[in-house]
């Protein structure tokens, strides 16, 4: 048999082809779409790559209220909160049932307290509050209110029902308090909520905590600034490059009471009831941030040899802290966390 070819064929072939280049030329670029809104009392950012602007609007309202509906559940500054109903339930022995936002984070939060040995601590509200006022006074708490604060203050006080989903606060006058944490479960939801409405290349942020879906169009990933300590001869300001990751910043750099020249975070180490005076800024690198969120904390009460060694025994974390606890600035870097530099 003898083929013979067809000049009709070649140009219904010729046609296809450039009606697919034609196609692909013409295919619509995702723009980018930036959000601000405050949450949580604190600025909260989204930058997304969307086809359109309303699919970019209607994303964003969407994990802007996600963010919304996740702080009348763990807010103590409501005394009506699903948080503050439990803490109000402290002494009574009653094993209250928690929806499951709230069982989450709190059986995350029990989980680092038993590992940090109570370095991070969701019970810590009662010292919380005189340090609160204590900020609006100017003063340090009495030492009497703070011994009276300790009684109601541990995580072996809280005990967690993981078949029922239901926690138990043991001791009177408990209050609980998930500023450690609470912001980084926050803004994983977030990110969440935009990739179920298909925006794949994402960017959350509220206050210190961060965390990122895909790469912008182009890109490696998404380029973070670490912000600086406010000191003297700080290390020079760095960027890290992260994709489908969280990042977390914690310090005195904002939230801080100075007395007599001594400068007292708003981050108390559970164990003693004081905020902390080494002047640290600690940022901590986890495959999402309500893991970063909390490990800050921990890296922040530890001495950083013993923060080194802890972050070293957690799966694909990575954390650094710069501090200056008298005369002299410290840095210190776990192995992992220079990976990600730009």
């Amino acid at each position: 048999m003898k083929w013979v070819r067809c000049p009709c064929l070649l140009i219904v072939l010729a046609l296809l082809a450039v009606s697919c280049v034609s196609a692909h030329e013409d295919a619509p670029s995702p723009g980018r779409y930036e959000f601000h809104q405050t949450e949580m009392g604190v600025p909260f950012r989204i930058v997304l790559y969307a086809l359109s602007q309303n699919s970019a609007e209607g994303a964003a309202a969407a994990a802007f209220q996600r963010v919304k509906q996740l702080n009348d559940i763990m807010t103590d500054y409501d005394s009506d909160s699903e948080l503050s109903r439990l803490s109000q339930t402290s002494g009574q022995h009653q094993a209250v049932a928690v929806s499951p936002d709230l069982w989450v984070v709190l059986a995350r939060a029990q989980e680092l307290a038993q590992r940090s040995q109570g370095a991070f601590d969701v019970t810590v509200g009662p010292y919380v509050n005189l340090w609160r006022f204590a900020r609006s006074q100017g003063k340090p708490p009495d030492p009497a209110r703070l011994a009276k604060a300790r009684l109601a203050v541990g995580y072996a006080k809280m005990q967690l029902d993981a078949a029922q989903h239901t926690v138990k606060l043991l001791a009177p006058n408990m209050r609980l308090d998930l500023g450690g944490i609470a912001k980084g479960y926050a803004v994983d939801q977030a990110v969440k909520c935009l990739s179920r409405l298909g925006i794949t290349s994402a960017l959350v942020s509220g206050g210190g905590d961060m965390a990122v879906s895909g790469p912008p169009p182009g890109k490696e990933g998404w380029r973070i600034e670490l912000p600086p300590l406010d000191a003297s001869n700080a290390p020079l300001t760095r960027f890290v490059v992260l994709s489908q990751a969280g990042i977390s910043t914690s310090g005195d750099l904002f939230q801080r009471l100075e007395i007599n020249g001594v400068r007292y975070s708003h981050i108390i180490d559970p164990r003693t009831g004081v905020g902390l005076t080494d002047h640290s800024l600690v940022t901590v690198i986890a495959p999402d941030d309500f893991t970063a969120d909390g490990l800050t904390k921990v890296m922040s009460v530890l001495d950083p040899k013993d923060a080194l060694k802890f972050i070293a025994k957690t799966p694909d974390a990575a954390v650094r802290i710069v501090r200056k606890p008298g005369d002299k600035i410290e840095a210190y870097e776990s192995q992992g966390f220079r990976k990600y530099y730009e």
